[in-house]
């Protein structure tokens, strides 16, 4: 069910846009558990206020692809990708991969690094960029943390729904969830 229309998707992981240079959805959709979802519905709603929306990259991610994730990055960079005997947030659909587009030109903000960029660029508390693009990665957080989400230490892009705990590990594919 879509909570927001004015939410915008670029789900790279329906593409070859992304680190693996590789497609793992079926299709362009971003999955969350409803407290998330509608958490995120309401920081949408106060960014509005403030000329952004929310761009989403990622949501819900089958546990066989972070699999394939962690078996693929080199051992220096696994940081940026959860360990799979954990499982992941995203696994719970209680992690959501997003930036932040300008409401008045449609056009996603620049920030201090690229999504998927794993580098010290994409830590939350980067010291680089411009003024600017520190400004908007805050923006971004505020709005998140607000909510009861918490970003992820490696990644400015990524926020845990603080209810990720209640959740079970899923392995389902996008054609297995349904159009609820």
């Amino acid at each position: 069910m879509a909570l927001d229309s004015t939410i915008l998707l670029d789900i790279r992981y329906a593409t070859r846009n992304n680190f693996m240079g590789e497609i793992f959805y079926s299709e362009p959709r971003a999955f969350l558990q409803r407290p998330a979802a509608e958490a995120l519905v309401r920081a949408h709603h106060w960014l509005g206020e403030r000329g952004y929306g929310l761009l989403i990259h990622d949501g819900y991610r089958p546990w066989y692809v972070t699999k394939m994730f962690w078996d693929a990055t080199p051992e220096e960079l696994r940081v940026f990708v959860a360990n799979p005997a954990n499982g992941s947030r995203h696994n719970r659909g209680c992690a959501v991969d997003l930036t932040l587009y300008d409401l008045e030109t449609g056009t996603p903000v620049t920030m201090t690094g690229g999504y998927d960029e794993m580098s010290p660029r994409s830590y939350p508390d980067y010291a680089g960029g411009t003024a600017r693009q520190r400004w908007h990665r805050e923006l971004l957080r505020e709005a998140m943390e607000a909510q009861g989400f918490t970003v992820y230490e490696a990644e400015w892009w990524h926020f845990d729904y603080n209810d990720w705990p209640s959740y079970r590990i899923g392995n389902e594919r996008f054609e297995e969830l349904g159009m609820g």
